[in-house]
């Protein structure tokens, strides 16, 4: 009897200790790739892609690039407002972009392009 309870007793504590050691280490790995996302949208902008240092060395620089240019919240409610709005309502521009968001493809955002790297040459001779 005494075997019993005492066997019982370690196996249970062994399969806790297990079973906390997996759900630890799934949060680790959860942590991880929130730091790597959040790294990534330090690092870069999530629209167009381009690098903080290319942003650091113009005028305004990267902060302003991705709160006023490339807000990500002002992407995010103009495909709201498209799956809102009546379609028959669309202009050419909104009919474009809501044909794109319907085949997931996402050719509309302005990877690798924005209006401060096209008037770089200006913006560094002021």
């Amino acid at each position: 009897m005494l075997y019993d309870i005492s066997f019982f007793f370690f196996v249970i504590i062994i399969l806790l200790a297990i079973m906390q050691g997996l759900i630890i280490d799934a949060f680790g790995e959860l942590r991880d790739q929130q730091e790597s996302a959040t790294e990534k949208l330090e690092s870069s902008c999530f629209i167009c892609d381009i690098g903080k240092e290319t942003f650091d060395r113009l005028p305004r620089g990267f902060e302003i690039h991705t709160s006023k240019e490339h807000n990500f919240a002002n992407y995010l409610f103009f495909l709201q407002h498209l799956v809102n709005k009546d379609e028959t309502e669309y202009t050419g521009q909104e009919t474009y972009v809501r044909e794109k968001y319907d085949n997931r493809d996402w050719e509309f955002f302005p990877v690798g392009e924005c209006f401060m790297k096209q008037y770089e040459d200006q913006l560094l001779q002021s």
